[in-house]
């Protein structure tokens, strides 16, 4: 009989593609992209993670027990991309998952991904619904409380510390501290064409007002420069009156 030797680990294969579309519809790609590039700015400086349609895998030597969140955050990680996520190498768990929902996935999403998630730890779960396609709610969001995923109804992201809102076809978040938006990209690059234009603006007003002062200026001193004139005038009038046995006060 030949013996079946287990299999090392450093010979298993994590695949990071299955050839599957990324989204079903334009809506779906572009609210995720979005979410995936707002979070990304937010969370620049801090030590963390975003990734979108990444395969998450959740457990060691099974290639095949895995799930491709459209937007997962991962805390205490290097930040930067990856082609995909292992636990198991990372040593933490996503703490904030977001997927795309659609009528074709709303029992794997409700169902099978909630409680995988539930399971595993992560934090939040977030359901978006692009098209309103079986949702009531566009937004639904559950917060682990123990090990069981609670209803969301405050809106709040408490490891993201924002506050979410479904308008149109996209999540736009919210700074607690603040209250201030998080730019979308298109918003952002509108922002920077309307600094750059006030900028402009403000250069060309200081050099307006530089302008009207150096003439202010150069006008104060042809008046000082006429009267100074205007004085000498008189003096020499004075000294010739002086000179004539003429008194200047007759």
């Amino acid at each position: 009989m030949t013996a079946i030797l287990p299999v090392a680990q450093s010979e298993i294969f994590y695949p990071s593609a299955d050839g599957e579309p990324v989204a079903e519809t334009y809506d779906h790609l572009y609210v995720l992209l979005t979410t995936l590039e707002v979070l990304k700015q937010y969370l620049a400086d801090i030590q963390a993670t975003v990734l979108a349609n990444q395969f998450l895998y959740y457990a060691q030597g099974y290639p095949k027990l895995r799930v491709a969140p459209d937007v997962m955050v991962i805390f205490d990680v290097t930040p930067g991309g990856r082609d995909n996520y292992k636990i198991w190498e990372e040593g933490q768990v996503p703490s904030v998952i977001f997927e795309m929902t659609s009528s074709g996935t709303k029992d794997q999403d409700q169902i099978f991904k909630k409680t995988l998630y539930e399971q595993l730890g992560v934090k939040e779960y977030w359901l978006f619904d692009p098209k309103r396609e079986w949702q009531e709610e566009q937004l639904r969001g559950y917060r682990l409380r123990g090990e069981i995923y609670e209803p969301i109804s405050d809106n709040r992201s408490e490891p993201l510390k924002l506050r979410l809102q479904a308008e149109g076809r996209l999540i736009n978040f919210y700074r607690e501290d603040t209250g201030e938006k998080l730019l979308i990209p298109g918003e952002l690059a509108q922002a920077l064409r309307d600094e750059v234009v006030a900028r402009q603006q403000a250069e060309e007003q200081a050099e307006a007002e530089r302008q009207r002062a150096e003439a202010e200026r150069q006008r104060a001193e042809a008046e000082c420069q006429r009267a100074e004139e205007a004085q000498a005038q008189v003096e020499q009038l004075k000294a010739r009156l002086r000179s004539l046995g003429i008194s200047d006060t007759e």
